[in-house]
């Protein structure tokens, strides 16, 4: 599959069904931390202790994180000094028609609201 540059992202990683098994079982490329990790990430250690753990190991396995969710500035902020680069929530856009989804991405293009390397 990545010969065809699909990628394998764990959606909603840490609730539910996303097992730490799943990390030597599958080709993962991505973990997706859950929004219930990203709620509360701007309101100090305790917090933000799993999203920074779910980031950190992320980081050791070679894989990128997305975080689920982000409503905030302060979340967006708190995740990126965490480490975590990349996100997806109503911050950055509620969603959109398939139609509508160019000029979005026309308007919006270069734009970079998480700072992370």
């Amino acid at each position: 599959m990545r010969l065809l540059g699909v990628k394998v992202a764990i959606d909603d990683f840490g609730t539910g069904y996303s097992s730490l098994s799943y990390l030597r079982r599958f080709p993962v490329d991505i973990l997706k931390i859950d929004r219930a990790f990203v709620s509360g990430v701007e309101l100090g250690d305790q917090e933000s202790s799993l999203a920074a753990t779910i980031v950190s190991l992320a980081r050791v396995l070679g894989l990128q994180a997305v975080a689920e969710g982000i409503e905030t500035k302060g979340q967006a902020d708190a995740l990126a000094g965490l480490g975590c680069g990349l996100g997806q929530g109503f911050l950055f856009s509620r969603p959109v028609a398939p139609d509508d989804l160019a000029d979005l991405l026309r308007t919006r293009a270069g734009e970079r609201v998480l700072t992370a390397d």
